[in-house]
């Protein structure tokens, strides 16, 4: 009565290919093409995601010390105060 899991129906006319884990390599190229592709990707693409990074961070800074000011007396206005 039915089939185990995975085999519950049957699928026609689907062609399926696999390689043995044991004839793959883990890290072909690591070294030779994956790190320069690294390099190369983040080189283009540096000038176009770092200036949006350094403003939000340059903003955030700014916004930081601007709230530190305004959270702080102005001693001059209590100068006359008995």
């Amino acid at each position: 009565m039915g089939g185990h899991f995975g085999n519950l129906e049957r699928v026609r006319h689907v062609i399926t290919y696999s390689l043995s884990p044991f004839e793959q390599r883990a890290f072909p190229n690591y070294f030779t093409k994956g790190i320069p592709n690294v390099w190369r990707r983040f080189r283009s693409q540096v000038f176009r995601v770092a200036p949006p990074f350094v403003l939000a961070y340059v903003v955030y800074i700014w916004g930081n010390e601007e709230f530190e000011r305004l959270k702080r007396k102005n001693a001059a206005d209590f100068e006359n105060d008995e």
